[in-house]
């Protein structure tokens, strides 16, 4: 996933030295839509093997959809978790059709047809809860309305709603179920559905329905675009005109998301016997889409480098690139197993470039990490659950550290940045109360709660919880630095050996032959070190346990200095809020362990005075943080929520980020020839790809 511009990927970043927190993220509910129009019902299903479909015309808006009558069962309970099945089932495939009549209000009409039926045995159709690339629960029912369900001759057939997620339909004698729905979409993101006149973007969980039991059968999906649209997917056409696509299986369905829209430019390029493409919708100048196209086209063979100059065997020859660029869009990135969705509100140029190119270097590694070389608890995708994964860590956090250190290896990144971006990893571990009680796997079980998922209560999360996107880039920074110094390897070989033996191995029916389980990682680090307890003791501590990774001692062997940054002045005025009539307002959680912690204020509690001077504005707040030193103690007046007021005492510390930096930039450090020959090692370009 994941998944956002990397910039969102943080967790806990910055100074705790009284309190810093990071509020979980959150996503808006879908404003209210209109009634939908409703779509003459499609012809009987047919098998996927069809003559290559004619370009369809725009569907007009057509009157609202009939309700049926049928008699509505109460809620039951959650049902219990299905695991949809990848293997071949027989029967006809089911058939959706796709029309955007009321466009210009979100809004899509859905139809599918499920045929080869049981007469009056009851279907349960479902819009999934889940997606691949996320980790989270989503309930995209929730844009989901007015169904109507018919036979295939049209004739209404009753619906039952026997919990929230799905509904229940009996087949009459011809054995065939046409369900049509109107989608809501307004959010273009890797994650849900964004509709508007232009274009669409479409994550297929949040999009097409399916039926419990049918999930084996081949798919076929036709876009009624309006004219001038084009698609852009990692489905395979059955024609030239692009209009209509297959899958074959529901697994490979969900996890090919769809870009339809009028601007779309298409750059095709080979490599390594692949085919790749980047579809991209945006608004500003070719040249500055053709750049990133090169860019792009670098991070390709940097990636393969790390593998050994391999590149996947993509199913059916080709990656996409799903690139939307507009104002719109929300910050994101998903990876799927022959694309990716990318979705920004940045422009490609200047710092938006770069940004946007951090996603794609991030995502794309994704191809090799968590797509193919997968986790066992990711394996296969039940899209009615949460899917926990205890290796989060590694699929997101070394995804993380690889998508970085690629954009420096292919120089787009100069060595300041890069070591910014190190800074980062160094800093939110040592600054995290949380990852001193729970530990990488621990972190990587609280995905379902962090993941763009949805709750509006207050959590305590700035303290109990750290990113595993940024705790795992930490681990894979360390790693990295004593398998080079320790046993003359490196990570990249580590990779190397995990994909020959987990991710190279795929199944006829496009998924991971053999998923890992992390005692697999700690085996196969221990055969690259060619020392199992070494493998055992990194497991021990920082997989499984909680210590602190010795970042200083590990950057050392390549010349690097980890340098605090004693800055004093910054740290409160970071934690709080000034009212409209000058009041100060704590607006985090305060750290454990802080000077605020410890004197028992909290998020909510007003700072009245500090060391005797009224504080009614940040240049006053500030100039009295000026004046004093770390360990000062002093006095400071609170109003808690209730009304109470007291003075109590605190005790101000620094700012306890650091800076990584060369040694030879230091003063009063200097960095050997070998320390420089090991970061240059490292820092090095990679690119290869083998024919």
């Amino acid at each position: 996933m994941k998944r956002i511009l990397p910039a969102f990927y943080l967790g806990v970043l910055g100074s705790v030295s009284l309190a810093t927190t990071t509020a979980a993220q959150s996503t808006q509910p879908a404003a209210p839509a209109k009634p939908a129009a409703a779509k003459p019902a499609p012809a009987a299903a047919k098998p996927v093997a069809a003559p290559d479909a004619k370009p369809a015309a725009a569907a007009p808006t057509a009157a609202p959809a009939p309700k049926p009558a049928p008699a509505p069962a109460p809620v039951a309970a959650e049902p219990a978790p299905i695991a949809p099945a990848r293997q071949a089932a027989t029967g006809p495939a089911v058939r959706y059709t796709l029309a955007f009549p009321n466009a210009v209000h979100h809004e899509a009409r859905v139809t599918a047809t499920f045929a080869g039926l049981t007469p009056g045995k009851a279907l349960v159709i479902r819009m999934a809860r889940s997606s691949p690339g996320r980790y989270a629960l989503h309930e995209f029912i929730k844009n989901t309305y007015y169904p109507v369900a018919t036979d295939g001759s049209g004739k209404l057939l009753s619906i039952k709603r026997p919990d929230p997620y799905s509904w229940e339909v009996k087949p009459a004698a011809d054995g065939t179920i046409q369900f049509s729905y109107t989608l809501y979409g307004d959010r273009t993101d890797g994650t849900y559905a964004g509709i508007d006149q232009q274009h669409a973007h479409l994550n297929l969980p949040a999009t097409l329905c399916y039926a419990q039991g049918l999930e084996g059968r081949a798919a076929e999906v036709k876009f009624e675009m309006p004219t001038g649209w084009k698609a852009a997917t990692q489905l395979r056409p059955t024609g030239e005109d692009r209009t209509t696509f297959t899958a074959p299986n529901l697994q490979y369905l969900m996890d090919s998301p769809v870009v339809l829209g009028t601007q779309q430019t298409l750059h095709t390029w080979q490599d390594g016997g692949r085919t790749f493409e980047i579809a991209t919708y945006y608004g500003g100048s070719a040249s500055e889409v053709e750049a990133l196209v090169k860019k792009t086209q670098q991070i390709v063979r940097e990636a393969a480098g790390v593998f050994g100059g391999e590149v996947p065997a993509f199913d059916y020859g080709r990656y996409t690139f799903l690139a939307d660029y507009l104002p719109q869009a929300s910050g994101d990135g998903m990876e799927h197993r022959n694309s990716t969705s990318l979705t920004s509100p940045l422009p490609l140029h200047d710092e938006g470039a770069l940004r946007n190119l951090a996603t794609v270097s991030h995502e794309y590694f994704h191809a090799y990490n968590t797509e193919r070389l997968r986790s066992k608890g990711l394996e296969p995708f039940d899209f009615q659950r949460v899917n926990m994964s205890d290796a989060l860590w590694f699929g997101e956090g070394f995804t993380q550290y690889y998508g970085e250190l690629m954009l420096r290896r292919a120089g787009y990144y100069d060595d300041e940045q890069f070591f910014e971006k190190v800074s980062q990893w160094v800093n939110v571990r040592l600054n995290s109360p949380g990852a001193r009680y729970a530990s990488a796997v621990e972190m990587s079980q609280q995905a379902g709660f962090v993941d763009a998922a949805t709750s509006i209560d207050p959590n305590n999360r700035s303290n109990t919880y750290l990113s595993y996107y940024y705790q795992g880039a930490g681990l894979a920074l360390s790693l990295d630095m004593q398998l080079r110094q320790r046993y003359r390897t490196s990570l990249d070989k580590y990779m190397q050996a995990l994909w020959q033996e987990f991710g190279k191995p795929q199944t006829p029916s496009l998924a991971p032959a053999k998923p890992y389980t992390l005692p697999d990682l700690q085996r196969v680090l221990g055969t690259v070190a060619k020392d199992t307890a070494f493998a055992g003791t990194f497991f021990r501590r920082y997989i499984y346990g909680h210590e602190t990774p010795r970042f200083a001692e590990n950057l050392a062997l390549a010349g690097l200095a980890v340098v605090p940054t004693k800055v004093l002045a910054a740290a409160l005025p970071r934690q709080v809020e000034f009212t409209e009539d000058g009041r100060c307002i704590l607006s985090r959680n305060t750290t454990m362990g802080s000077g605020l912690y410890k004197a028992g204020i909290d998020r909510g509690d007003e700072i009245m005075t500090l060391d005797g001077v009224k504080i009614t504005d940040m240049a006053t707040l500030e100039g009295v943080m000026r004046r004093h030193t770390p360990a000062d103690l002093v006095p400071v007046r609170v109003r808690n929520r209730a009304g109470i007021e007291r003075t109590t005492q605190v005790v101000l510390t620094e700012d306890s980020n650091v800076q990584v930096q060369p040694m030879e930039s230091v003063e009063k450090m200097t960095a050997t020839q070998a320390q420089k020959d090991m970061r240059a090692a490292w820092l090095a370009s990679a690119a290869a790809i083998k024919p």
